[in-house]
């Protein structure tokens, strides 16, 4: 799990934030938590709903070649994968 510092954090704001997480019945930490939660909003639209690959731009040579399907296992043809751990279990 991932850790954020705050430093400098006012004195004032932590004793806030401490009655706030007594009130909920939370650690601070955990107060801290909900309310960047609630304040940073998760991001949606295009660039979020597919993963990069999907939407990244290629040379106009490579996905003309792509598209023909240059890249496509022929008959006969081994995945890369089954090479590679071909080539581990030898070692």
């Amino acid at each position: 799990m991932s850790a954020l510092v705050i430093e400098p954090l006012p004195k004032s704001l932590l004793i806030r934030l401490a009655r706030s997480a007594a009130k909920h019945q939370r650690t601070v930490s955990q107060e801290a938590l909900v309310l960047l939660m609630e304040c940073v909003p998760e991001e949606t639209g295009p660039e979020t709903e597919q993963p990069y690959f999907a939407r990244r731009n290629l040379m106009p040579e490579f996905e003309t070649m792509q598209q023909a399907g240059a890249f496509r296992l022929k008959a006969g043809d081994r995945d890369i994968t089954d090479l590679i751990s071909e080539d581990r279990d030898g070692r």
